[in-house]
């Protein structure tokens, strides 16, 4: 088995897209590869087929793998709630609420958590491209760290260093990460990979030297701005402050934006759609006059509702309503259109109930179990594939119009009297083409966009075939031989 790590100067420096990309180049060439993650902080999320969940990107790298997801690909999965508490997600199930200030206390329980995954999923492979979470140079958490060099040391896997040279400073970057780093941890790393470069990389040659000599490291190559990667299905809360470009799109879909946004990966079918034109409206904005509003899934279901009256969005959303514009609720955006939402128990902070936006008539609960499915079914004629990840029933006379059934025969979702106002629990609703066409046929145009799955496994591959050509993939691959090859710390 090899095992190789790779780590950033920073957040979205591309690490993500990187991992996938070599899973799939190296998977192309034949090997058994799997993708790993120690410690994930993400509200997108998927389900695997044994009902846990992981971080939506290991299950993207999964893909990238030819393989299906498993939960010992991203054993420790960190889910904010509030500012200061996440829920708290080991193997793919729910293990209680952490809150930040404990985060030291249970991190070497969960390092063992983390290294029996490793061992699970090496055992099974050739290779194992592995993906830290922030940057190892954060050195305030590194007493604490599992994620980085916490895990690299621990399982003895050699690391790649991942700059962004699109945002600037990746020079100072990458040799500012070899000065600040303990000289053992600096061992670990044997090389580094500029991403994101526009342009010629033979402009960027002596910058490159440069940073091989004041560093020690090698380079692995200079990967050119992969366009591709939107195609790949969203993670980071990054993406939702980009714009969409709207030129020549025929209908325009509005989205909120609430402090705990969730798996809204759920709405990349309807931003890579031509017709399409997707609006993430940011708070302090109203949302304008559009052709559909989609509430997408929330973390935190009640204190973000609270967020859309102080916002007065829930002003704006009847509005739309009033004027006879549909709209669609997922997941913990379908909660919110009822009448009321009930947590009994304190799942979400203090225990209560509050008042819903009333669009459907239906109400929900709260409650400790969380429901983790894999899902196919029917809709409007259509087929839809999905999953359901949430907490809570809701229940209501507009659940006698459902949104569709499931393959059992379950109704799935609730319609209002009037069809204008949906809900559903399903994520993935809209990736098939012909159901995504269903929705998208009430607003008067066709849906032109491919099966999203279909899309994510070409990008996958372009981006592999551009790994192919900028990236010393032979020197990586002997570089993950020397994985394991010392006794641990």
């Amino acid at each position: 088995m090899g095992a190789l790590m790779l780590q950033g100067t920073g957040s979205d420096v591309g690490k993500s897209v990187l991992v996938a990309g070599l899973c799939r180049a190296f998977a192309n060439r034949g090997l058994s590869v799997r993708p790993f993650k120690p410690q994930n902080m993400s509200n997108n999320a998927a389900v695997t087929a044994d009902g846990g969940e992981i971080g939506r990107a290991q299950a993207t790298q999964a893909i990238a793998c030819r393989v299906e997801p498993s939960v010992d690909m991203n054993p420790v999965l960190l889910k904010p709630q509030g500012d200061r508490t996440s829920q708290l997600i080991v193997r793919g199930q729910v293990r209680g609420t952490l809150a930040a200030a404990r985060w030291r206390e249970g991190r070497e329980g969960l390092l063992v958590d983390v290294l029996d995954s490793f061992e699970r999923l090496s055992a099974g492979c050739d290779l194992v491209v592995v993906e830290g979470a922030g940057s190892p140079a954060e050195i305030n958490l590194r007493a604490s760290d599992i994620a980085n060099m916490g895990f690299a040391r621990a399982a003895d896997v050699p690391v790649v260093l991942v700059g962004d040279i699109d945002r600037g400073g990746v020079i100072a970057a990458i040799v500012g990460t070899r000065a600040v780093i303990d000289p053992a941890d600096a061992a670990m790393i044997h090389g580094f990979l500029i991403n994101k470069f526009r342009g010629d990389p033979v402009l960027f040659d002596d910058g490159y030297r440069a940073i091989e000599a004041r560093s020690g490291w090698r380079g692995y190559g200079v990967v050119p701005w992969l366009a591709d990667a939107v195609r790949l299905p969203s993670e980071d809360a990054v993406i939702l402050e980009r714009p969409v470009a709207s030129n020549q799109r025929k209908v325009t879909i509005a989205c909120p934006i609430t402090p705990r946004i969730a798996n809204f990966d759920d709405l990349d079918p309807l931003r890579l759609e031509p017709g399409v034109a997707l609006m993430m409206v940011p708070p302090g904005s109203p949302i304008p006059d559009v052709d559909m509003i989609v509430l997408a899934g929330s973390k935190a279901t009640i204190p973000d509702l609270a967020f859309v009256r102080a916002q007065g969005w829930d002003i704006d959303i009847r509005a739309h309503h009033r004027r006879g514009k549909p709209v669609l609720g997922l997941c913990g955006g379908y909660q919110m259109l009822g009448h009321s939402i009930a947590d009994p128990d304190g799942i979400e902070g203090p225990a209560g109930r509050v008042d819903g936006l009333g669009l459907l008539d239906v109400d929900t609960i709260l409650t400790g179990r969380k429901t983790l499915d894999r899902i196919r079914g029917q809709a409007q004629g259509a087929a839809f594939e999905g999953y359901e990840m949430h907490m809570g029933a809701t229940t209501g006379p507009a659940t006698a119009r459902p949104v569709g059934h499931r393959a059992d025969g379950t109704p799935e979702g609730a319609t209002s009297a009037d069809g204008l106002v949906a809900g559903s629990y399903i994520h993935g609703l809209l990736a098939l083409a012909e159901q995504r066409a269903a929705w998208l046929s009430r607003l008067g145009i066709s849906a032109s966009g491919p099966d999203h799955g279909t899309s994510i496994d070409a990008a996958l591959d372009a981006i592999a075939a551009t790994l192919e050509r900028h990236v010393d993939l032979d020197a990586l691959l002997a570089l993950s031989e020397r994985a394991g090859h010392r006794e641990r710390d």
